[in-house]
């Protein structure tokens, strides 16, 4: 009998304190009326090169990289509308090769052949947006359009040169702009988001006009 009441008693104590356990209210998430957005990049694009010298073409995939991080500043009531300056970093390979015939001319004596050059550029970025997106508090996929201009200082540059023949690489900081422009958008909603940059300046200070206009996604990280 004593062996059955305990039983009964902890049958009813357990099922008390699990209503209670259950029964109350779980708290609720605050809200942040003051929320940034995308306060982090990063983007992948390739590089279509604007202006090539007569007789280049691009061979593989000329790739540019860019990462860093916007401070964002709402400036309208709802959030909807922001700038955001910043700062980070790109990285641009440009591959392009030359026949042997375009720079000396066909010749009895010589063999066709294709140079490559490949162009890579580091350099630290200086980027101003104005954003347009439809965020919420409580929502991180929503639509977005970002505009703005990248001022960037290139740190460093090489030019690799490669034939059948012979291969050689070179410093070219002193014949390129340190200080590059360019003009950029991206559109999207949530994770993917086109990006488009357009170069306003060339690359190298005489000569070749050539410049950069890149082309792919770029990814927002709160």
């Amino acid at each position: 009998m004593r062996l059955f009441l305990k039983i009964v008693i902890l049958f009813t104590v357990g099922h008390v304190f699990s209503q209670n356990t259950t029964s109350e209210p779980l708290p609720s998430a605050k809200i942040d009326s003051l929320y940034r957005e995308d306060q982090f990049y990063a983007s992948l694009s390739y590089n279509l090169i604007q202006n090539r010298p007569d007789g280049f073409k691009q061979f593989s995939f000329s790739p540019g990289i860019t990462f860093g991080i916007l401070r964002d500043f709402p400036i309208s009531k709802n959030r909807h509308w922001a700038i955001a300056p910043g700062i980070g970093y790109s990285y641009n390979n440009i591959k392009q090769f030359i026949n042997s015939e375009e720079i000396v001319g066909a010749t009895e004596n010589t063999t066709s052949e294709n140079i490559r050059t490949i162009i890579t550029t580091h350099s630290i970025d200086f980027p101003l947006e104005i954003r347009w997106r439809n965020s919420t508090q409580n929502s991180h996929s929503f639509w977005r359009i970002y505009t703005g201009l990248k001022t960037s200082y290139v740190f460093n540059s090489k030019l690799k040169l490669e034939s059948t023949t012979e291969s050689s690489k070179e410093s070219i900081s002193d014949e390129i702009n340190r200080w590059q422009y360019g003009a950029y958008i991206s559109v999207g909603f949530n994770t993917w988001n086109p990006y488009i940059y357009y170069g306003l300046n060339p690359i190298f200070k005489e000569g070749s006009k050539m410049s950069n206009f890149n082309v792919g996604f770029i990814f927002y990280i709160l």
